[in-house]
């Protein structure tokens, strides 16, 4: 079935990113359908979170075209790139919370950037948001470094869902978890993605969490993408890099994992 544009949350053509004389993405194009869980994959170095600042506008490039949710990000007026940017939240790898804020005042400083709202109302919309990931309304009382590498996850998942937006971008969301954290933070992803119809756009290299949880998967290989699709057609592509990382020893193991789990 062919999609149309609008079937799409974000699409890239001929993305062009370059450090100096390094060509970080060479003409890249990718397309990701509306209400996916993407994992997004590659080497150490091929430039995943690039790519995905180069979509948030913290990176410029140098060619190529970027639409949102429909809208062309140079084409667009202000009016329009604000709306944008206000439908897409971000989990950056190491939470990034603002160190001087107690909990509840970080998921709250979207709605004071963009919103017109009392303090009692964001009092009880930041508590809304750490229930949504599984945090009680007195871990809004501490401040980051009272918190559990767990718990400063799901805090700045919080902020990243302030503003009910449409994408949430993933930056290594389990990394420096736990094997029983992170796969409980996976479940939580597919959960909120599932219930409030959320475009994932997750950067990892977790195994467990692209196997158990995506419906898509995206390699990025010479600035490339080399495939795209759900996760078994990505693992049959045929590739050097994708052959030795979702067919090498480790893999097995955590396929084998999931496969038994599954049964039971």
């Amino acid at each position: 079935m062919d999609m149309s544009a609008n079937d799409y949350a974000i699409s890239c053509r001929d993305v062009t990113v370059s450090f100096g004389d390094h060509k970080v993405l060479d003409g890249l194009d990718i397309d990701v359908p509306r209400g996916a869980l993407l994992g997004f994959v590659g080497a150490s170095g091929a430039g995943k979170s690039v790519l995905m600042r180069t979509i948030l506008g913290l990176v410029p490039r140098q060619g190529g075209t970027i639409d949102v949710l429909g809208v062309n990000l140079d084409e667009s007026n202000e009016a329009e790139r604000s709306r944008v940017e206000k439908e897409m939240g971000v989990l950056f790898q190491h939470g990034a919370l603002f160190s001087s804020l107690n909990v509840r005042q970080n998921v709250q400083a979207p709605m004071r950037e963009h919103l017109d709202l009392s303090q009692q109302l964001m009092d009880e919309l930041a508590d809304l948001k750490l229930a949504m990931v599984g945090l009680n309304p007195d871990a809004g009382d501490k401040f980051p470094s009272e918190l559990s590498g767990g718990m400063i996850k799901r805090a700045a998942l919080a902020r990243a869902l302030a503003l009910d937006p449409k994408i949430v971008f993933l930056d290594e969301p389990t990394s420096g978890l736990d094997p029983i954290g992170a796969a409980e933070f996976d479940e939580l992803i597919a959960k909120l993605s599932e219930t409030l119809g959320l475009t994932v756009f997750m950067v990892t290299h977790d195994l467990d969490s692209l196997i158990s949880t995506c419906t898509h998967i995206a390699a990025l290989g010479g600035g490339k993408i080399l495939v795209l699709g759900d996760p078994k057609t990505v693992m049959a592509f045929d590739d050097p890099w994708i052959n030795r990382y979702f067919h090498g020893a480790r893999a097995r193991a955590v396929l084998g994992g999931v496969a038994a789990r599954e049964q039971d």
